[in-house]
């Protein structure tokens, strides 16, 4: 079994019973091995440590679990000095057991945080954590997280879409996202009270469809050839969003500009249970409001 890349044990062939251990050389760490395993035995034709007895694999591998959590703590205990001596100053860190990042929704956060090493999302506090020993690639990844952050501040939103002006095609894709209604093609119709993904839309629920489209008031990738229909469509529900398999892989652009609809991923279905949530608190807050 291997531990880490760089720790492995496994049970050992040939009538004695026991395990073979292998880990990095260092001084410190072969004696305190050493002291653990008095009977073991270095061979050299398996370049590992033999260590006899019938349960010498699970012991070495709480040997092993134990000093990787040492090698974390002084690790984490560097990276808090690291950051007191140059701390990221920014508004969206906040130093505490971990460092603390809040940020407005983004892919770019969402991608920049999961490639840093043990970094995980908290959804209780809706705050990502990373601990210190991963500050290094946190500093190194810090300028466009924050960047992407600054972006989808809703302030910096708003002033983008004031500088654009208004958009007669965007405007007309919101106003059919208000009838709740998108153009499918007829010859591969989306699934029926199932999630799928659908262009600019996010991941919803199709109730009907099979009125054909005979005025298209805007374009879509998908639309270029063959009859269409339109399809009326619901935001799903917590309990069907649970119920989806999501696809390993984001699916394709060929795929999206062909069919207008695609099976969910990991991320898309977590960005509508966010969007849920969120209408589901300003449903509450505006209900706490009409009670005062």
């Amino acid at each position: 079994m291997e531990i880490t890349g760089a720790f492995t044990v496994s049970p050992a062939e040939g009538e004695r019973p026991g395990a073979l251990a292998s880990f990095p050389y260092d001084t410190a760490l072969v004696e305190r091995f050493r002291e653990s395993f008095p009977r073991a035995r270095w061979r050299a034709d398996e370049l590992a440590w033999f260590i006899p007895g019938t349960t010498a694999v699970a012991r070495v591998e709480a040997w092993i679990a134990r000093e990787l959590a040492d090698l974390d703590r002084h690790a984490d205990a560097r990276g808090r000095d690291a950051f007191a001596f140059e701390p990221i100053e920014s508004p969206y860190l906040t130093p505490a057991d971990d460092l603390l990042v809040r940020t407005p929704y983004s892919r770019t956060v969402v991608r920049e945080l999961r490639a840093t090493p043990f970094a995980r999302w908290d959804p209780e506090e809706r705050v990502w954590r990373v601990p210190y020993r991963s500050l290094e690639e946190l500093r190194r990844r810090w300028p466009e997280v924050e960047a992407a952050a600054r972006r989808n501040e809703p302030e910096a939103k708003r002033l983008r879409r004031e500088q654009v002006g208004p958009n007669p095609e965007e405007a007309a894709l919101q106003a059919e996202r208000r009838r709740r209604r998108y153009p499918l093609r007829a010859d591969d119709p989306p699934p029926v009270d199932e999630p799928v993904s659908i262009y600019r839309f996010g991941v919803v629920v199709f109730e009907a469809m099979g009125e054909v489209v005979t005025d298209l008031p805007v374009a879509f990738p998908h639309t270029g050839g063959g009859d269409l229909v339109w399809g009326w469509w619901r935001m799903p529900t917590f309990r069907e969003l649970a119920a989806v398999k999501p696809e390993r892989e984001p699916a394709s652009r060929e795929e999206r500009e062909r069919r207008g609809w695609w099976r969910p991923d990991r991320e898309e279905l977590r960005e509508r249970r966010r969007t849920l949530r969120a209408a589901e608190r300003r449903h509450h807050e505006a209900a706490d409001l009409s009670s005062d």
